[in-house]
């Protein structure tokens, strides 16, 4: 006879709730370093840190960023973003005009943002955070995709309402004017 399966923590589960999630709901949680919590329309977009290949390629993204930003821009890493009142996201990476801000920064200094692709965010990244990123109006985002022999990284620009591809990397380094002129290598 099998030993009954070990119950996770009691800090590591979300509390019972009953209904749509609300901004309030989502900054009362306990702060859970094991999982990023992100909130849209209600639903909770709950997935784990990336694995140790994820934080390298934010790394790498970040690093190269940082260094060619302009004075008037700056990058960050794992910034709470609100898109609109119902929706908070938490992109990988981010280049913003730099504010007084609280827990949430406002998408309206948003410049870029950028997703690393995991198995457990492949889908959000590609399709939903896409869709909002757009209409949410932020003018860059940046899809790093290390599923293949090389990683892959795509550059969007935000044209009328939808995304246009503007640049894409070769042999894993991405060259890039905008919105400002860098180099990454993965």
């Amino acid at each position: 006879m099998a030993a009954p399966a070990e119950a996770a923590p009691a800090d590591y589960l979300l509390p019972r709730h009953v209904g749509p999630w609300s901004l309030d709901d989502v900054l009362s949680l306990p702060e859970d370093n094991s999982q990023r919590i992100e909130l849209v329309d209600g639903m909770l977009l709950v997935s784990p840190l990336g694995s140790y290949r994820h934080q390298q390629l934010v790394g790498r993204a970040y690093g190269a960023l940082v260094a060619a930003c302009p004075a008037d821009l700056e990058a960050t890493i794992e910034l709470n973003v609100l898109l609109s009142s119902g929706r908070l996201v938490i992109p990988d990476f981010t280049v913003v005009r730099p504010r007084e801000a609280g827990v949430m920064f406002p998408v309206s200094d948003v410049v870029l943002v950028g997703e690393v692709f995991s198995p457990s965010t492949r889908l959000n990244d590609e399709g939903l955070k896409r869709g909002l990123y757009a209409r949410a109006g932020i003018p860059h985002y940046l899809m790093v995709d290390p599923g293949g022999r090389v990683v892959e990284a795509t550059l969007l620009e935000l044209q009328g309402e939808d995304y246009v591809e503007i640049a894409t990397s070769e042999d894993g380094v991405l060259k890039t004017e905008r919105p400002f002129p860098v180099t990454i290598k993965f």
